[in-house]
């Protein structure tokens, strides 16, 4: 080989590898991970699903990837401009001119098209409805409100907490208490786990435009104690995975033992009031989600 051949070698793979960290900026890959962990978790946890089918559990982590890939595109799509002022997402490749927006809208719609397909064909009707509705209420409802109003957090929370859904429905075929609970569960944690990000960059979100905090002056104690209840709100609702019979008594005191961990965090936030304080909630929320999911399922394999 020639070293104008190997250069060019070289430089194609460069080019190559930049492309897929592009897009891996683009579906906001440890994000989508997250939440396609809860949607897996909770598809095991339904009773329907009594073994581990790792072909199924697989597809339905490719479809997750591509729906919320598919979401997360639009979303830096949309948010070019904003995404550009604030630092924490300048690097983004919309944002930064590496990539643009019909690029990001193209993929967004073959991934979502591809994405809520394979949910239809490998596991049910309703599970593929409710994944579209999802997509649709994060790209098209969620990311433009974020501008005008701080109910923003409210609608996002939704798709954020449907993925627990999609997984219950994917696996049990039915909107049966045991789903809606785990939606519950996931649908209340984001109040403390987004605020908390939110004041950590509450300056950024500003110099945005975007409204995200509970209170219009900012970083309050008002949010704090927004925080503080929507964290204790997480222990009565974790308990009744237990009552209803789907985990044991083993994740019941784990889960119990996680958000009063929160609850302390958030109360800590109250009396500091600093983004230290912030960070300690917003870390402790990232830890709470697979400790929690990962001791249900144990103790319905064991229960």
């Amino acid at each position: 080989m020639t070293k104008s051949s190997e250069h060019r070698v070289k430089s194609q793979s460069f080019s190559l590898a930049a492309k897929v960290k592009d897009y891996m900026l683009l579906i906001k890959f440890t994000l989508s991970f997250t939440v396609v962990f809860s949607c897996v978790i909770c598809y095991l946890l339904a009773p329907k699903v009594v073994e581990y089918d790792w072909y199924m559990i697989l597809l339905l982590f490719l479809a997750g990837m591509l729906i919320t890939g598919s979401a997360n595109a639009i979303n830096q799509a949309v948010e070019k401009d904003t995404d550009a002022m604030m630092k924490r997402t300048s690097k983004r490749p919309v944002a930064n001119g590496n990539m643009s927006q019909n690029e990001a809208y193209t993929f967004a719609l073959i991934a979502g098209l591809v994405g809520v397909g394979m949910m239809w064909y490998y596991f049910n009707f309703s599970s593929a409805l409710v994944s579209a509705f999802s997509l649709f209420l994060y790209a098209f409802i969620y990311t433009p409100l974020k501008k005008i109003n701080s109910i923003a957090v409210l609608i996002g929370a939704l798709p954020g907490a449907l993925p627990c859904l999609i997984g219950w429905v994917a696996g049990n075929d039915d909107f049966a208490l045991g789903g809606w609970v785990l939606f519950g569960m996931q649908f209340l944690w984001q109040f403390p786990h987004f605020w908390a990000i939110a004041w950590v960059a509450h300056a950024d979100y500003t110099k945005a435009g975007f409204k995200l905090l509970p209170a219009d002056k900012g970083p309050t104690k008002f949010t704090a104690i927004q925080t503080i209840m929507y964290s204790f709100l997480m222990i009565p609702i974790g308990m009744v995975p237990y009552f209803i019979g789907l985990t044991g008594i083993t994740s019941l005191w784990i889960v119990l033992v996680c958000n009063l961990f929160m609850v302390f965090q958030s109360a800590r936030l109250y009396k500091e009031m600093d983004v230290k304080a912030a960070r300690r909630v917003m870390f402790s929320s990232y830890i709470y989600l697979p400790i929690v999911l990962l001791a249900m399922l144990a103790d319905k394999i064991n229960h």
